[in-house]
């Protein structure tokens, strides 16, 4: 039988054929083409490129006097609340003022029952107008000789204890005017018509909110850098916003929390402050030198201390320990740095002290693009 020749054993000569003359000329690249763009270089060359300075962005920081203020939280006080209280016993026949009232010093607020009282004025008078008579007519009889020396002293001394006893039953019946003792507006605890006082009860009670005070606590730490007559903005939690100034630091600390007792003094004309709001009041302090950072600046070092890492002249890293003083969502007051410390913003992480790097202001580093400083 006659063998025939197929296509496809023709198909397979040619590509054989094909193989063996490529490989017959020795051009063989494993990975793509030597003279390809995307070619890994040869080792001399990624050896130069390994050797290449780290680049990092820095920012120069210098001190700044920091802004300081001290919270403090309290509430607000009235400057005074006095108890106008009753000098003498007695029932109020009349109450001439209500509460909300704005009442004056010396003005008359209750009235008690005078009944008992001016009788008792009436009997101290005669008492006195007789012994006034007495005594006159023993002086005239002692010009004429009728009279010894010592009657006119008895009836001296008589005349002058009815005298005595008219001022005291005249001073007991003004007790029964019972007139404000200080400016305030009339509040609770008030007495009604009818109730029957005894010395020293209430007949009214004045509160005086002008100026009004704001009292709260500052811890020892802190209290000696404030001082009578500083400035203060407070701000009740109702909303207002006022100034006043410190008229009263306690000269001892509270024994149970370790903190001072302080007074602020604010005006208060139109009575818009309330007694006893809760409040907030900040105390600006004196300013001290801090650097001024981004949060996103700081690193660790290996012992787990918080810092920067910073260019040195030689362009070589360090690692500097901050002592944070204060911060904010966006900024940092830190201690620790000296004038002029260029401070790694980007690349800290990736860097480690003593290692040299390629160091690039921020201001220029904004104007590069992406692959020329590494982050």
């Amino acid at each position: 039988m006659a063998f025939r020749i197929k296509g496809s054993h023709i198909a397979a000569l040619v590509i054989a054929g094909a193989v063996i003359g490529w490989m017959g000329t020795g051009n063989i690249v494993v990975g793509g083409q030597a003279n390809s763009a995307n070619a890994t270089p040869p080792p001399a060359e990624r050896q130069s490129n390994e050797d290449a300075l780290f680049k990092v962005r820095y920012v120069t920081v210098n001190p700044e006097v920091r802004p300081d203020v001290l919270l403090v939280r309290g509430r607000t006080q009235a400057d005074a609340i006095v108890p106008v209280r009753a000098e003498t016993g007695g029932t109020i026949e009349k109450r001439l003022v209500s509460k909300g009232d704005r009442v004056e010093a010396g003005e008359l607020v209750c009235q008690l029952d005078r009944g008992v009282r001016e009788r008792a004025v009436d009997r101290a008078l005669a008492a006195h107008d007789q012994a006034v008579f007495d005594y006159e007519g023993a002086v005239a009889l002692r010009e004429k000789g009728f009279a010894s020396e010592t009657r006119l002293k008895a009836l001296k001394a008589a005349m002058d204890s009815a005298s005595a006893t008219l001022d005291e039953a005249r001073h007991e019946l003004s007790y029964t005017d019972i007139t404000a003792t200080a400016s305030g507006v009339v509040q609770d605890p008030i007495a009604e018509v009818g109730d029957n006082l005894s010395s020293g009860d209430v007949c009214v009670t004045l509160i005086n909110t002008d100026p009004m005070l704001f009292v709260g606590q500052v811890s020892e730490r802190q209290i000696g850098r404030i001082d009578v007559g500083d400035g203060v903005v407070v701000q009740p939690i109702t909303g207002e916003t006022v100034t006043g100034n410190i008229r009263y630091i306690a000269p001892s600390a509270d024994a149970a929390t370790r903190t001072f007792l302080i007074e602020v003094e604010m005006p208060n004309p139109g009575n818009v402050l309330r007694d006893g709001v809760t409040a907030a009041a900040q105390i600006e302090l004196d300013g001290a030198e801090a650097y001024r950072i981004k949060p996103s600046w700081l690193t660790l070092s290996d012992d787990g201390s918080i810092g920067v890492r910073v260019v040195e002249e030689n362009d070589a890293v360090a690692f500097r320990p901050l002592n944070i003083v204060a911060h904010t969502q966006e900024t940092m007051w830190v201690t620790g740095l000296e004038p002029g410390t260029k401070v790694i913003s980007v690349g800290q992480d990736y860097v480690t002290a003593g290692q040299t790097v390629e160091p690039v202001a921020a201001d220029i580093a904004a104007n590069t693009s992406k692959d020329d400083v590494r982050s």
